[in-house]
């Protein structure tokens, strides 16, 4: 099989889709890879890196139009180097990886039909336990709450850890991540590394376990809510009531606070608000909050995404694309979910696809001109 990786066009995007010990090791099973020049540059991997590895360097119509499936990281979007859509420029009944997220980007699911390309979408593979090598949302969030943490020491106008010197003894910062899926967990575990005293907090009174085993504090309210987790293990939408109690009861303990990380969303909708400006208020001056949410409307009420405010002397900053930034690792992660994925998907040099299989069931948005979300 030929696999082609063409290089990100998203401003900013520094990640490439396959590194170059990803294509050794799918050169050794026997396929071709296609990487269009100057695809790892930005992640520090040269072209020399991937012919080393046995891959062929190739233009970027070649990336595309004469591989048998295309890896991306991004969506397929207009691309000024071939002057047309990306999907146009694959070859009719491809097969396509990327982060598609198909449920908001109906126009690209009706291009993906009408040139019957078989896309998965890494957003969808099922969170069981027999997909977790393929999970690159969790491997992208691990990198994403990590920096998030790095972000806010760099701003924050204070020392992380306790420091004890000639002239006294500085006491740690604390630190309040609010969400604790694999971003926020990462987040505590980082800003725990770096000495600060960390509280978690999330609406899931089952993850209560896992911020207490990273060393910091779990913070606990009474929502009434009985059941606030859905099947794939992702926080549900919290009802009216719910919500305002939640806001009421976050804007008396943010005070107490130097940074506040936020990471809570909900799949397929706006990210929860848990901080009204309000709730900025009344925070100290010289506090931090880092919203990793802002992609999707942000967690807190005055995060503008990919900008820095600052309100009543706090600091508000709202990155849309942490993984860009650490982006030799955060490729290097991808491409291992990404070889997983292959390994289910293609035997003997083809596309082998069994539907009744739960994850290529639930990753694959399109095949054969069909649409199979719906």
């Amino acid at each position: 099989m030929r696999i082609g990786i063409p290089k990100e066009v998203v401003p900013g995007e520094r990640r490439v889709a396959l590194t170059p010990d990803a294509v050794t090791r799918l050169v050794k099973t026997g396929n071709e890879v296609l990487v269009e020049a100057g695809a790892g540059d930005k992640a520090f991997l040269t072209d020399g890196d991937y012919q080393s590895a046995g891959a062929k360097i190739v233009s970027t119509a070649a990336a595309f139009g004469e591989s048998d499936l295309v890896v991306k990281f991004h969506k397929p979007l207009d691309n000024p180097r071939l002057g047309k859509h990306e999907v146009d420029a694959l070859r009719e009944g491809a097969a396509l990886i990327a982060f598609l997220y198909p449920a908001t980007n109906p126009e690209l699911v009706r291009r993906l039909m009408a040139r019957r390309i078989t896309a998965f979408s890494m957003d969808l593979i099922p969170r069981i336990t027999r997909a977790q090598s393929m999970d690159a949302l969790s491997s992208q969030a691990n990198v994403a709450g990590y920096k998030a943490v790095l972000i806010a020491a760099e701003v924050m106008p204070k020392f992380l850890p306790m420091m004890t010197t000639a002239a006294g003894t500085i006491r740690p910062a604390k630190v309040l991540v609010l969400g604790a899926g694999v971003a926020g967990l990462q987040a505590i575990a980082t800003a725990r590394r770096l000495g600060a005293v960390v509280w978690g907090y999330d609406v899931r009174p089952v993850v209560k376990e896992q911020v207490e085993s990273l060393g910091a504090k779990f913070l606990e309210f009474d929502l009434g809510v009985k059941d606030a987790q859905d099947k794939g293990g992702y926080a549900k939408e919290l009802s009216e009531e719910a919500k305002r109690k939640q806001q009421q009861m976050l804007a008396e303990k943010t005070k107490e606070f130097d940074v506040v990380i936020t990471t809570a969303l909900i799949p397929g909708k706006p990210a929860p608000r848990l901080i009204t400006k309000e709730t900025v208020a009344g925070m100290k001056p010289g506090s931090v909050i880092v919203d990793l949410a802002a992609e999707t409307g942000g967690n807190c009420e005055l995060t503008e995404p990919d900008k820095e405010v600052v309100k009543n002397g706090v600091t508000i900053i709202g990155p849309t694309n942490l993984p860009s930034t650490v982006p030799m690792h955060a490729s290097q992660l991808y491409a291992r979910n990404v070889v997983e994925l292959l390994k289910l998907i293609v035997k003997d040099g083809k596309l082998n696809l069994d539907f009744n299989d739960e994850i290529i069931k639930g990753a694959c948005v399109t095949h054969d001109g069909k649409n199979l979300r719906g």
